[in-house]
């Protein structure tokens, strides 16, 4: 049964609403984790994640909060702070801590010039790879932590009850923390995350973030495909 909203402009939740956020990452993060344990299933389960969390955000597409895109160009300028702060540290910190621990990564150090054997098939995991990443990852990321855990935490017996960059101090604390674990490097992850809380407490627009995952995502991996430095992928 669908719980009654105390706020009759705005519908209740459902659980296909929880659900709608929540299997896309389930999804990606249970493809991520069994790439990283068999290294022969990693390339697939590229792949798979990449075209099974965009289909489900299709499917799922009317469930989620309608994106705000207000303040986009902000967006571009955060994301490109974004790249400059994810790779200044985490390559500061290789200098000067080397042995920093790092929460073990569900991938390794995957060198696609290693792997395929000719430059079409490499090319094209390269560009798959890389588009997911700019595009897939950051509409089911910003869903996921941004909109519905940090409006659930901030509004628990329903999340649509609670707006979009409402300020809540455990929303901002938690999914900062959590965003963090998954990320290996948990360090320059968890500026990011905190940096990216106060970015969506300042534009309150959804939109804004989604583009600066975006673009710190695919100035990543052109960084990464400039320099060889395949850690951060």
């Amino acid at each position: 049964m669908t719980a009654i909203s105390p706020n009759p402009t705005k519908p209740a939740s459902s659980r296909m609403d929880d659900l709608a956020y929540i299997l896309p990452m389930a999804v990606f993060l249970g493809l991520l984790w069994a790439g990283g344990q068999w290294p022969g299933f990693f390339v697939a389960s590229c792949v798979l994640r990449t075209f099974l969390v965009a289909a489900l955000i299709v499917v799922f597409w009317k469930r989620y909060t309608p994106i705000g895109w207000i303040c986009w160009w902000l967006g571009i300028a955060f994301g490109v702070l974004g790249v400059v702060q994810w790779v200044g540290i985490e390559e500061l910190l290789r200098t000067c801590w080397p042995n920093y621990p790092r929460i073990p990564a569900s991938t390794s150090e995957f060198d696609p010039h290693t792997y395929f054997t000719t430059p079409p098939r490499m090319w094209a995991f390269v560009v798959l790879r890389w588009a997911g990443a700019a595009l897939v990852v950051p509409v089911m990321e910003e869903l996921f932590w941004r909109d519905w855990l940090w409006r659930t935490i901030a509004a628990p017996n329903d999340f649509k009850l609670a707006k979009v960059g409402e300020w809540d101090l455990s929303a901002y604390i938690i999914v900062a923390l959590i965003c963090t674990s998954v990320h290996p490097q948990w360090i320059t992850a968890l500026v990011w995350s905190a940096a990216m809380g106060l970015f969506l407490l300042w534009t309150r627009s959804l939109g804004a973030c989604i583009i600066a995952h975006g673009v710190t995502n695919f100035l990543l991996g052109l960084y990464v495909l400039l320099t060889g430095r395949w850690y951060y992928w």
